[in-house]
């Protein structure tokens, strides 16, 4: 699957919100419980981005994601995302995700849920709230969903199957979604000392060879500005280039194997029709 080349930025110059968007994320922010800071990184910048960060990519660790939408990803266009992830040790977790979410209109019950959380992605350029309701599962558990072998819904816990019913489309059950993936990725932590911080750096591997290189870094509300600024100024100084149009992890993956399943359905046919030539 062909992906567009993107145009390189500089990260002290790299699209910043405007001020509308600055007002909007204001209003939210006194209601959320956490702020992400995201940027991808181009392919072409890739080995000089982990070759100049503190990361020791031995120390990774290696994740398998998995996505549940339709074939047409007509979940996703909805506002809803399904994501399961094996983690070592024989964990998983999942996740039903809403977004965008108003954090004032969503339901005290839901707020104070220990599951629950509100977060603001910040991306140069944008931003986007969304709630997630988050459960615990086995790892084997995950492989037999994705094997065919149990049904989604027994993944899922009670709460995360009753928040899926009222957000999701009524026509498309939660059991009749397809699998997508998974992707292997490999996760590291580090924290530099120019930017007293703790970053994330997630490496996501798919099955052409292709890979998206994603860093991110956590604030609280209160911090945001702050820490979105240390941030431009540490990558400036480490060289870092990124993307000046940004995409994430969840729509780049869905995108990417939802266009597998509609080659596959597109074969089919074609195989058939073969198959049905005399010889």
């Amino acid at each position: 699957m062909k992906r567009k080349t993107l145009k390189k930025t500089p990260a002290s110059e790299a699209p910043r919100l405007s001020l509308e968007q600055i007002d909007q994320l204001w209003v939210l922010l006194k209601d959320v419980d956490s702020i992400e800071l995201k940027l991808t990184v181009p392919a072409e910048e890739h080995r000089a981005t982990i070759t100049g960060l503190p990361l020791d990519p031995v120390e990774a660790e290696p994740r398998q994601v998995f996505f549940f939408d339709t074939p047409d990803l007509a979940l996703y266009q909805a506002g809803v995302v399904v994501r399961a992830r094996r983690i070592p040790g024989g964990r998983a977790d999942t996740v039903v995700k809403l977004r965008p979410v108003v954090p004032a209109e969503l339901p005290d019950t839901l707020r104070h849920s220990g599951s629950f959380k509100v977060e603001v992605d910040i991306v140069p350029g944008g931003d986007v709230c969304s709630g997630s309701l988050k459960g615990k599962a086995d790892g084997d558990e995950v492989r037999a969903v994705a094997a065919g072998a149990m049904k989604l819904s027994k993944l899922l816990t009670k709460e995360q199957r009753a928040f899926y019913r009222e957000h999701a489309p009524s026509a498309i059950a939660l059991d009749s979604l397809s699998l997508l993936g998974p992707t292997f990725a490999l996760k590291s932590v580090f924290t530099p000392k120019q930017l007293g911080r703790k970053m994330v750096a997630e490496m996501w591997l798919y099955p052409d060879g292709s890979r998206l290189l994603e860093l991110s870094t956590q604030s609280t509300p209160l911090e945001a500005g702050g820490a979105s600024s240390q941030l431009r100024a540490y990558l400036a100084g480490q060289g870092i280039e990124i993307s000046g149009v940004q995409q994430t992890k969840t729509k780049i993956a869905l995108e990417f194997y939802a266009g597998q399943l509609k080659a596959q359905a597109l074969e089919k046919p074609a195989r058939r029709r073969a198959a049905a030539k005399p010889r």
